[in-house]
Order: structure tokens, then sequence, then C-alpha cells
């Protein structure tokens, strides 16, 4: 049986640029499994996904006309 992941948690960051963004996702990934970020800077669509691998996270991206979603999830054990 599987179990189903809570909601994710949010973390804005538009308007803010990196390494804000990558900041605020490395803070977020010490308490929360799952995490949506919100970014407006494009040097993020190189920075988060760095991130995400270097910590063994998987990380899907929406790309938006005004600002991109980076879904974070931390690896099921």
């Amino acid at each position: 049986m599987t179990v189903p992941r809570a909601e994710a948690f949010r973390v804005d960051t538009r308007g803010l640029k990196c390494p804000w963004p990558v900041l605020r996702a490395a803070r977020a990934m010490r308490e929360h499994a799952d995490i949506l970020l919100l970014s407006d800077d494009q040097v993020a669509r190189t920075d988060v996904p760095a991130l995400a691998a270097a910590q063994g996270w998987t990380v899907t991206l929406r790309q938006g006309p005004d600002h991109d979603e980076y879904r974070l999830s931390r690896p099921q054990e």
C-alpha cells in the first residue's frame, strides 16, 4: 500500500534573483519532503535542478509565461 504524500510546501521566490530561490529551496528541503517552488529568475532553471540532483531529489519543471514552477520531491525510503 502506498502512503499518499501531503500537499507540497509552497515557496514563492518570484521577484528574487539567484542565489535566493536556491537558498530558500535548500532551507525548505531540510523540513519538507515535497516542495513547490515558484520563481521568475532564469538562472534558477539551471541552479534548482542542480540543487535537487546534488541532494538526490527529483525535480519537475513547469514553465509558465510569468514564472516557473519546480516540484521538488525527496526520494521515498
